[in-house]
């Protein structure tokens, strides 16, 4: 089938998804923008437009770019985080398939704007199929909704091509992970709170607990043993350090999936998840999900992870889940399925 995807924000994810479309024998013509924080060069299959709605510079080249994808000619459209009113035009050349990552936002960090909100609902209204990364939002959607709401499932936007080698043996392992954009929801408090018991009992074995990223989150107190690297790092700086730690951590307050989530898995690292929001449905039983305010257990398992044999154990498992469940040709299979029942109506 020929695919149109039009994903303004996330360029990698995006690229990861194609590739694997491409490779199942469809044909793909990408509409993006340069908004990645992993900032990449074109590629033959993309067209990178400027976001910048107020700037009349930037009609010519969208005129342009939604007259080559109408002369392309889908035979679906897929639209994924696009709010922007000058792109539908683009969604109704083919039967539309909205993809909503979200049930909501995780804070008020993350509230849009009204009128972005009033594009995206209408996209979700109006699309021939919507499509959730988790059962957790496709049920919250189809409630609101009331229309039929397809999941599937997330994948990691790093190609295996570009992974370190891995998993990473027992003694590689060192450290333990915090990585992305630090926001309140992330239970930063906790979780640093958590680390410190570890740190005080006789399991701890030396290792750091590594904030990764930058964000809004206010400034925090640091128990012993805690290093936060507050910048916007790219791939290759974050992959080898996340590619050997001991343990990754999402026990996140709220989340209706987890990038991190599924990158650390497929990195054989074993990831450390709350229970609320998708993150249940994304782990493996190996290392079920905790309390979202369980701090005594969330203590335990650093302990249990602080043994190098114990994380490459579990390690290795969280990488055979994801490559079951949660890999790119898992993905493309359940999306050929959409595209063609889409087609087919």
């Amino acid at each position: 089938m020929r695919v149109l995807w039009l994903s303004p924000w996330l360029r990698t994810l995006t690229r990861v998804q194609v590739d694997a479309l491409t490779a199942a024998g469809h044909e793909c013509l990408v509409v993006t923008t340069d908004q990645h924080y992993e900032k990449v060069a074109a590629r033959p299959d993309e067209r990178v437009l400027d976001p910048s709605i107020k700037d009349p510079r930037t009609v010519p080249a969208l005129a342009r770019v939604t007259a080559e994808a109408r002369r392309f000619a889908p035979d679906v459209v897929v639209s994924e985080l696009m709010h922007d009113p000058r792109w539908l035009p683009m969604t109704r050349l083919a039967p539309l398939v909205q993809v909503v990552h979200d049930d909501r936002p995780h804070d008020a960090t993350e509230e849009r704007p009204w009128h972005r909100r009033a594009v995206l609902d209408h996209q979700t209204r109006a699309a021939a199929a919507v499509v959730a990364p988790s059962a957790h939002v496709a049920a919250v959607l189809s409630a609101r909704f009331g229309r039929r709401v397809d999941v599937v499932p997330l994948t990691s936007d790093v190609p295996e091509s570009a992974l370190p080698p891995v998993p990473v043996p027992t003694e590689g392992r060192r450290d333990m992970v915090l990585l992305g954009r630090m926001s309140p929801y992330k239970n930063v408090e906790l979780t640093l709170r958590a680390w410190a018991r570890h740190t005080a009992s006789p399991d701890y074995r030396g290792d750091r607990l590594l904030l990764l990223g930058n964000g809004p989150l206010d400034a925090v107190t640091l128990p012993e043993h805690v290093e936060w690297r507050r910048e916007h790092f790219a791939y290759a700086d974050v992959l080898p350090v996340l590619a050997r730690a001991k343990a990754s951590l999402a026990h996140y307050r709220l989340a209706t999936q987890s990038g991190v989530q599924v990158l650390s898995m497929q990195l054989g690292i074993p990831t450390v998840v709350s229970d609320h929001g998708g993150l249940p449905e994304f782990a493996p039983a190996s290392l079920p999900p905790l309390g979202v305010d369980d701090e005594a257990g969330l203590a335990a398992v650093f302990s249990r992870l602080a043994d190098p044999a114990v994380a490459a154990e579990l390690g290795a498992s969280a990488r055979e889940h994801y490559c079951a469940h949660f890999s790119a040709d898992r993905a493309a299979v359940t999306w050929g399925a959409v595209f063609g029942r889409v087609a087919r109506a």
